[in-house]
């Protein structure tokens, strides 16, 4: 048994040291030259490191964290190559479904086969699938392969296995003499298929993930209250412990944010046009300028209050409050950023809305044009009457250009522009270009119809996941703020029992409460910071998971941060009642 689990940890480690060489002969720097300017700069820098670590003349725990650092440096350097394979393997495979539909709709056109290679070879929007077009491109026109030897070369080249098992059928069918429209037809399924898979465990990863992080923050939480509380008897310095658990926090929440942004599948739901503007981006900078505006100039009147050099300070907006409490100071200057958040968010479910509809409608536009054999604008005169929920009134936008005698393909911009739509951008593109090559309406329809409804349900799932982080986030947001606050104000009220204690008795309360090392202000401000810095993290990580726009983030934070503000504030007032004597 032990000798099978030995013989297996030498296997793994056997792939991985061949996986790291691999890496390092597909970079697109010549080997020598990272050789020479990266590693052995490193490793005579962390040799350095050492070398300091040992000889300089501070103390044990300076020296110490020394080489630390030397270390990353060189483990960054060494494993380089292989983020970023890593990192161009997901490009192949975050686009790799729609590349394969978009293919399929040039290949139903009857074009020849190589104009397939060259059109998609041109989409900039495929980024690396886009350049292994271009490579298999060149390998035919520059060195004069057949297409299938050189889809069979570049196979062997691209980290993905999914593209380089697509590759490699592809070279044997179109070897065999089997037209590229019959492969690519009956490749459709295992593509989605494939994709499905790939996207319901990423949310399946994303889910443990969650486990993971409820974990270590509840972890980090008691860590850091326990920092708060045990200086009172041990008389250690509070603002150092306080300062490095809050480090650490800080370490650990980064840590999952970005484990969690490499497993979020790759599925925007925003189209940004540049080209064609649509009236919603002039709503968005409103907005936007509306929010920043207004924080900036609350900013302002809060710093001022503070320093005296404004008469108008947050005291008298809150009037309310006899004092201000200090987690408000960190709340309120954000709080317009909800404007921004709201507006992006109302507009996203505008999109999702027509996403939605999108399916229906270039499924009947497809098999209409394709039974009456007329123009699209013909079509649309009666298919924008039918009702497509928010759809509708593009649809009626998309057919008054065309009467208009607008060109089709600016008509369709245009159209794709006003919906903002990612998919409903790719998805019309690949129906346009495949009308204008004589594609037929109704097998083009029923394709992009049927790959986008995949899409959409996969997104559900999405949908579901963020919602339950959400949830997850929020909670914990709330009661770690809670236990910061009880373990804070339970010092302070020690604080002053100590104090009226000392004043009317002989003992020396001080000797067993260690009250003095405290700087409460200071401790209650770092809170603070680690709650709006967790916050911050925290609305990161929805809109990761959630896939929408980054204005997305404003609205989560702004009211994150007031969860930590009033529960704080809300904290310190309960436990001053029960514990103030």
């Amino acid at each position: 048994m032990a000798q099978s689990e030995a013989e297996g940890l030498d296997l793994t480690i056997t792939e991985f040291v061949q996986g790291l060489a691999e890496s390092y002969r597909q970079m697109e720097i010549p080997l020598e030259r990272y050789l020479t300017y990266i590693l052995v700069p490193s490793i005579v820098f962390f040799l350095i490191t050492i070398g300091a670590g040992l000889l300089l003349p501070v103390p044990l725990t300076i020296r110490a964290p020394i080489p630390l650092l030397g270390l990353l440096v060189l483990a960054s350097a060494v494993f380089y190559p292989k983020i970023l394979l890593s990192q161009r393997k997901s490009e192949l495979n975050n686009r790799f479904h729609l590349m394969v539909t978009h293919m399929t709709v040039l290949a139903t056109t009857k074009i020849d086969r190589m104009e397939v290679f060259r059109t998609l070879a041109e989409e900039d929007e495929y980024g690396e699938l886009a350049m292994e077009m271009h490579r298999i491109v060149q390998l035919v026109d520059t060195w004069n392969q057949s297409l299938d030897d050189a889809c069979r070369r570049r196979a062997k080249e691209v980290p993905s296995d999914a593209v380089a098992d697509f590759l490699d059928r592809l070279a044997y069918t179109l070897g065999a003499g089997q037209s590229l429209e019959d492969y690519l037809l009956s490749e459709q399924g295992q593509i989605i298929q494939h994709y499905t898979t790939v996207y319901r465990s990423s949310l399946d990863s994303l889910e443990v993930m969650k486990d993971l992080y409820l974990s270590m923050i509840l972890s980090m939480t008691f860590a850091l209250v326990f920092a708060v509380v045990l200086p009172v008897l041990t008389g250690t310095n509070p603002t150092m412990t306080v300062s490095a658990v809050i480090v650490m926090f800080v370490f650990v929440q980064s840590g999952f944010f970005l484990a969690i942004r490499s497993m979020a599948p790759y599925d925007p739901v925003w189209f940004h046009p540049v080209e064609y503007p649509s009236p919603i981006k002039a709503k968005l900078d409103r907005s936007m300028y509306v929010g920043v505006g207004l924080s900036m100039l609350l900013l302002c009147l809060s710093l001022g209050g503070m320093t005296g050099l404004s008469p108008v300070g947050l005291n008298d907006l809150l009037f309310m409050f006899p004092q201000v409490p200090l987690p408000f100071y960190a709340a309120v200057p954000i709080t317009p950023m909800i404007i921004p958040g709201i507006v992006f968010r109302q507009e996203e479910q505008k999109i999702k809305a027509r996403d939605q509809e999108f399916p229906s409608f270039i499924r009947a536009l497809g098999a209409t044009e394709g039974a009456k054999q007329s123009t699209t604008g013909q079509v649309l005169r009666t298919l924008r009457k039918k009702d497509f929920g928010p759809l509708t009134q593009n649809i009626n936008d998309l057919y008054k250009r065309l009467n208009m005698r607008i060109e089709p393909t600016a008509a369709w911009r245009y159209f794709t522009a006003d919906c903002r739509s990612y998919l409903i951008q790719t998805f019309s593109e690949m129906y346009l270009i495949g009308r204008e090559m004589g594609g037929s309406p109704k097998q083009l329809g029923e394709l992009i119809a049927e790959n986008m409804n995949e899409v959409l349900q996969l997104r559900q799932k999405r949908k579901q996941a963020a919602t339950t982080l959400i949830g997850l986030l929020y909670g914990i947001t709330a009661a770690s703020t809670f236990a910061f606050f009880i373990g804070l104000q339970v010092v302070n009220i020690l604080a002053q029992m100590s104090l009226d204690l000392n004043a009317g008795s002989r003992l020396d309360v001080n000797s067993l409460i260690n009250t003095s090392v405290y700087n409460i202000p200071l401790i209650e401000f770092l809170l603070v910071i680690i709650i709006m810095f967790s916050a911050m993290l925290s609305s990161l990580m929805i809109r990761t998971v959630d896939g929408g726009h980054k204005a997305n983030t404003f609205m989560h934070f702004v009211i994150l941060s007031w969860i930590g503000a009033i529960t704080g504030t809300f904290t310190k007032w309960l436990v001053t009642q029960f514990l103030q004597i």
